[in-house]
């Protein structure tokens, strides 16, 4: 909190709640009478005829520019004094090329010099951020970049997502990678574990998902890049420059180039393997609070505060941003806008995306859709915390129909199958518990409007808040809390490794078959775990590393998620696009037992060449019977086991439903 705000709100602690309200007031007028400046040129242009710096800060009493040969433990070679322009930024320039130099801003503010920073805008930065680079761009493309481009996606349900992390994915010795933990492991092929089963990229081309969702690549706070040699690790949900990439998964973090040319060469081998790329990013909060970058060049500006002038902390780590300001809704919005451009992201995930406001949002999906129709944007739909931002500004998935171009993942789904989330030994519907059925059916159905299904009944949900399948992502398990594997052991004392592998099978076939948008987490194919651990954000590679050793191992489980994933890209009926589609073309059967779903999609749904599909969730441990309609039935999958092109065929009739498993029919005629 900068010492001017902190004063004013301070003061009014004694005149009680309604002054401490109006301070408030007073405090965020002040900010929204703030010039905004959206140009392209901040904080660093170079061109033939210089170098040329720009710094928003309004408030500024005076700024100056540090220059370095190098990116630490160095003396400025150059002082560089800005003069106030409009709009609130601050300029400089030198009458030459500056490429291999080192920056930092430094403000005066209050009477003080505050702290040197690289700035908010930095795209390039040497050993853990700390000076801002200056380097030439073009010199980082990789051959064919300027023809380099991800996937082509019509629609956002045909997408599947697989959520990875760049250091579990590559770190351990089975891995066969070189490059263990690096941009560089995703651009290896033909890499295997020790028995010969393919790894890395050609194990995801192998799996069939078409994007990989990377936890956050920008640089951030939590790792020492200076000693490497202590193998730190974290998720990275602590932004630190939000424009430049992570030092530590490059192969030289001192090297400003290396980071971007690596990251650029391993988004460049995906599109080639023809794998899209989403990038986590955390706008939401920074990983400092009086220190960090936003406030050391626009004091109080980038964030919300309470009305006693602390922090709010909507994020639950600190902190949290104000979207709903222009400037750092510009900044959101140019930003994502430059992954894109830069790095030819192709989509993005918004951590905590409910401390944004709707029109942010909105907006953030509208500019990236103009540089690409192909990318779109999803994320969380919910806070960690409360937060000055009214309720119905902010982008929950409540709200998501509010919002345009925007989707949310769907917990209604995930803690129905698995069981809540908050309780380890819990169980949903996968895993025995009754009652879970109707809110199993809200996310089949993608949380939106059907004829058959009771959201009054909803766990988590209450109407049906979306109004395409295409605002919906489905899932069981991501890096947060437990995975499922951990999950399933948890809630299921006693039960055999088959039988935790049976009930993960269920509860993702349900996920991959559901409208929407399926996500699942990496390594759960190979029935990865976490060693019982919730929160492994700093855990060591001895918990979060995949154990490539299990492709072997659980080689059917691994085989299973394969023919789902086909089924799924095979058939456009689980991909439908509107919520009239939906409603029209899944009929849910009535059935007395608990613990059991079965349904139809029918009318060779989304142009699918079948006509009708008959899926039966039982997630009970008993086997039960259903009644199917006489005909010519493919039986795509029955008793844990699926193929996508036909396992055998059937007449319908009585047909047994075995414990904890999925019946998938389908014919033509």
């Amino acid at each position: 909190m900068n010492e001017h705000l902190t004063k004013l709100l301070a003061a009014t602690v004694m005149l009680g709640s309604t002054a401490m309200a109006s301070a408030q007031n007073d405090v965020d007028a002040r900010y929204t009478a703030y010039p905004s400046y959206d140009g392209a040129d901040l904080e660093l242009s170079v061109d033939p005829a210089g170098t040329r710096f720009a710094l928003w800060s309004p408030e500024a009493e005076s700024v100056r520019v540090f220059l370095y040969d190098t990116d630490r433990n160095s003396q400025p070679t150059d002082t560089l004094n800005m003069v106030k322009t409009n709009d609130g930024v601050w300029r400089a320039e030198v009458n030459r090329q500056l490429y291999g130099k080192f920056y930092t801003f430094s403000i005066r503010y209050g009477g003080q010099w505050l702290a040197e920073t690289p700035g908010v805008w930095a795209k390039a930065v040497g050993t853990n951020g700390e000076r801002a680079a200056i380097i030439d761009f073009s010199t980082t493309n990789p051959t064919g970049w300027a023809d380099d481009h991800g996937p082509v996606v019509e629609h956002f349900t045909d997408v599947i997502l697989y959520e990875m992390h760049h250091r579990d994915f590559s770190i351990d010795p089975s891995s066969g990678i070189v490059h263990k933990g690096k941009f560089l492991a995703l651009t290896e092929h033909h890499t295997t574990n020790p028995t010969g089963e393919a790894t890395g990229i050609d194990h995801l081309k192998e799996l069939g998902i078409t994007h990989v969702h990377i936890l956050p690549s920008y640089d951030y706070n939590s790792v020492d890049e200076a000693n490497m040699q202590l193998n730190q690790y974290n998720w990275g949900y602590d932004p630190l420059n939000y424009n430049a990439p992570e030092g530590s998964y490059s192969t030289d973090p001192a090297d400003p180039a290396v980071r971007v040319r690596q990251m650029k060469e391993m988004v460049k081998a995906l599109h080639d393997a023809g794998i899209g790329v989403v990038m986590d990013v955390v706008y939401n909060h920074t990983a400092q609070k009086d220190d960090s970058n936003f406030s050391l060049t626009a004091p109080g500006y980038y964030y919300r505060h309470r009305a006693d002038g602390s922090y709010s902390d909507a994020s639950g780590c600190g902190n949290e941003t104000a979207s709903d300001r222009q400037q750092m809704r510009n900044f959101i919005i140019n930003s994502v806008k430059y992954w894109a451009t830069e790095y030819h992201i192709d989509g993005f995930r918004f951590d905590l995306m409910a401390i944004h406001d709707t029109e942010t949002m909105s907006q953030v999906a509208a500019a990236l859709k103009e540089i690409n129709p192909s990318i779109f944007v999803y994320g969380e739909g919910w806070t960690a915390g409360d937060s000055p931002l009214p309720v119905e500004r902010r982008a929950l998935k409540e709200n998501v129909s509010q919002m345009t171009g925007i989707a949310v993942f769907s917990d209604d789904l995930r803690d129905a199958v698995k069981g809540h989330y908050s309780n380890a030994a819990g169980r949903g519907f996968a895993t025995g518990a009754e009652g879970n059925e109707e809110t199993v059916r809200i996310g089949i159905v993608a949380a939106t409007a059907h004829p058959q299904v009771d959201y009054s009944l909803g766990n988590n949900s209450r109407f049906p808040y979306a109004a395409s399948p295409e605002m919906i992502v489905n899932y069981v398990s991501c890096h947060d809390d437990m995975c499922l594997t951990d999950k399933l052991a948890a809630s299921m004392p006693g039960s055999t490794e088959a039988q935790r592998q049976r009930a993960a099978r269920l509860a993702q076939t349900i996920v991959f078959t559901s409208q929407g948008t399926p996500f699942m987490f990496a390594g759960e194919e190979l029935f990865r775990d976490k060693k019982g651990v919730h929160n492994t954000y700093k855990s060591p590679d001895s918990v979060n590393g995949i154990d490539w050793n299990l492709k072997h191992i659980n080689a059917e489980q691994f085989n299973y998620y394969v023919e789902l994933i086909r089924l799924r890209r095979t058939h456009p009926a689980f991909r439908m696009t509107t919520a009239e589609d939906i409603a029209r073309n899944i009929v849910f059967d009535k059935v007395s037992q608990p613990n059991l779903i079965s349904y139809s999609i029918k009318n060779n749904a989304n142009g699918d060449e079948w006509r009708e599909i008959k899926l039966v969730f039982n997630g009970s441990d008993e086997a039960c019977q259903v009644k199917i309609a006489k005909g010519e039935w493919i039986v795509i999958a029955r008793d844990g086991t699926i193929c996508a092109t036909g396992l055998d065929t059937c007449k319908g009739g009585m047909m047994t439903v075995e414990p904890v498993s999925a019946l998938i029919l389908a014919r033509v005629k």
